[in-house]
């Protein structure tokens, strides 16, 4: 009998044994198999990026939430691992951040520009390590991740001149011995939600106008790039603390929708950009409204460049091609509608074609490469429902349409032909590398085609006659915010104002004067005289 037991508590053990080892060994395998490992990312340290990172920060590092993996586009191999906040340690880093804005809202204007310099220093240190980052995670090819990451420090040189010059006008007044002034005092908080497609330009604009305007902020990236989230936190982290300020003046909570909507309905944060897609940010909105919060929405864009029969054609070529297979059609600025005059549409199709077939397609961190992945299967997915839609409703496949048959997120970049300017598809705004080639006849038609869609981002037309310039750049031109001639729909200078119209939300970030975004401002009269005059002349004796 006690033999029997003895046995049976043997053969438990044993088996305990060998489902611990099955347990330990796939762990063990994902370990090894992360790319951060690997010999040729050993460069992801240099970032301060390891197996498992932190995905909280509000002047310590932290993460007791859920574990996300982190895939490289190319290869659908892992990278590497994040630990999202939980509500918990999202309401901490609140608090920490309101008790930071105490301070930093102190600290003089030009020395907030100071400090942003200094991030701007910074981030030019790490610059081909964080764009090679943000090439590895996103998916982007590697000039286009280094030119991101230089958008950033092009936006911090801008903020600290702004540093010196945001302020509000002397007003004259209508009463004697009165001074009329506009002052303008931060938000407090600014919350800012980015997407993955430009993981650290967008956080950059946000983070450097806002901190100059006596802001702190808290960000939370795109759950899909969290490494470049966390990356670029340990540049700004490091410089706020050798200046011994307080590290939740720029705070960071990885998460998913939980957070973002804790974001959204928090009345402590005083404004919330977010930057996403049109269905999400609506519902972004109808939150902060709900509580008659401050936004800054920058949604999607369905683009178009108009090419004219006077047109440059050795322009509009090289401009279509960028501006529609640049970032494998994941910019919110790409081109996704090209409308040729009936006279020129049959050689610009040919000639676009060609340049399609010699697009050098590759590793997105090899320098030869011109052309990415997409950032996701799911991605890969709507590429292929949007070609079957737009076929069905009488699109012409001139080049394009398949998935490539190599690791990764590769799709064929995509010429669609022959489909009526008003069809479902052309008006939907689909992520991916599809050019809809539209013809037309007059500058009338081609205007309200421009027009005719529910997003109203970037446009451009190709075209030498000036008077057709000024018209198009009129009241009965383009609704678009970004409103371009002779060059492409994409790759926005950081000096103007960010944004567009209608369902891409309205908002404006970077230059000009979007700063005012960032800030409240008061009408103040100052009585400087012993006498009390009213406004109006009215008398009340």
């Amino acid at each position: 009998m006690m033999q029997r037991v003895l046995t049976q508590r043997l053969a438990r053990l044993f088996v305990l044994r060998n489902k611990l080892l099955l347990s330990v060994r796939p762990a063990a395998a994902n370990m090894s198999t992360l790319l951060i490992n690997q010999p040729n990312y050993s460069w992801l340290k240099e970032l301060g990026l390891n197996e498992d990172n932190d995905g909280v920060y509000n002047g310590s590092w932290g993460g007791q939430g859920e574990v996300v993996t982190s895939y490289c586009p190319a290869n659908n191999e892992a990278i590497a691992r994040v630990r999202q906040a939980t509500m918990a340690e999202y309401e901490e880093t609140v608090q920490k951040a309101q008790d930071a804005w105490k301070v930093w809202a102190d600290v003089p204007a030009p020395k907030r520009g100071e400090i942003v310099r200094q991030i701007g220093e910074a981030l030019r240190r790490k610059i081909k390590a964080l764009g090679s980052l943000v090439s590895l995670e996103m998916g982007k090819i590697y000039v286009e991740g280094v030119g991101e990451v230089q958008e950033y420090v092009d936006v911090c040189d801008y903020a600290v001149g702004l540093s010196r010059m945001i302020g509000g006008p002397i007003l004259p007044s209508e009463r004697p011995g009165h001074a009329l002034i506009e002052q303008w005092n931060p938000v407090g908080l600014v919350g800012i939600i980015t997407a993955f497609n430009f993981p650290v330009a967008v956080f950059g604009w946000n983070n450097a106008i806002a901190l100059i305007c006596g802001n702190v902020c808290l960000w939370k990236g795109a759950p899909t790039t969290p490494l470049t989230s966390v990356a670029v936190t340990k540049i700004v982290a490091e410089v706020l603390e050798h200046n011994h300020l307080p590290g939740a003046i720029c705070s960071m909570t990885c998460g998913g929708a939980d957070i973002g909507t804790a974001m959204a309905k928090d009345e402590r944060v005083g404004l919330l950009s977010f930057t996403g897609s049109t269905h999400v940010g609506k519902q972004v909105a109808m939150m902060v409204q709900e509580r008659f919060g401050r936004q800054l929405l920058e949604l999607g864009g369905n683009n178009a460049i108009i090419v004219f029969d006077d047109a440059d054609l050795n322009l509009v070529v090289p401009s279509a091609v960028f501006a529609s297979v640049g970032t494998a059609g994941q910019r919110c600025t790409t081109t996704r509608r090209l409308m040729l005059h009936e006279s020129v549409h049959d050689q610009v199709v040919e000639r676009i074609t060609k340049a399609y077939q010699q697009i050098r397609i590759g590793d997105p961190w090899d320098p030869n490469t011109l052309y990415g992945p997409l950032h996701s299967k799911q991605a890969v997915q709507q590429y292929l429902a949007a070609i079957e839609q737009a076929k069905q409703q009488g699109g012409t496949l001139v080049c394009g349409g398949k998935i490539m048959d190599r690791p990764g997120n590769y799709v064929e970049p995509t010429i669609i032909t022959g489909l009526p300017h008003n069809a479902p598809i052309v008006h939907t705004e689909t992520f991916v590398p599809i050019l809809y080639v539209l013809k037309f006849k007059t500058e009338d038609e081609a205007f309200a085609w421009n027009n005719e869609v529910k997003q109203g981002l970037s446009s451009s037309i190709f075209t030498k006659d000036m008077g057709r310039v000024f018209r198009w750049l009129g009241p009965k031109g383009s609704d678009c915010g970004i409103v371009n001639v002779n060059i492409p729909t994409s790759g926005a200078e950081i000096g103007g104002a960010f944004g567009g119209e209608k369902h891409t939300g309205g908002g404006r970030e970077s230059g000009s004067d979007s700063w005012k975004q960032y800030m409240r401002r008061s009408t103040c009269t100052i009585n400087y005289s012993k006498d009390l005059p009213l406004a109006q002349g009215i008398k009340f004796e």
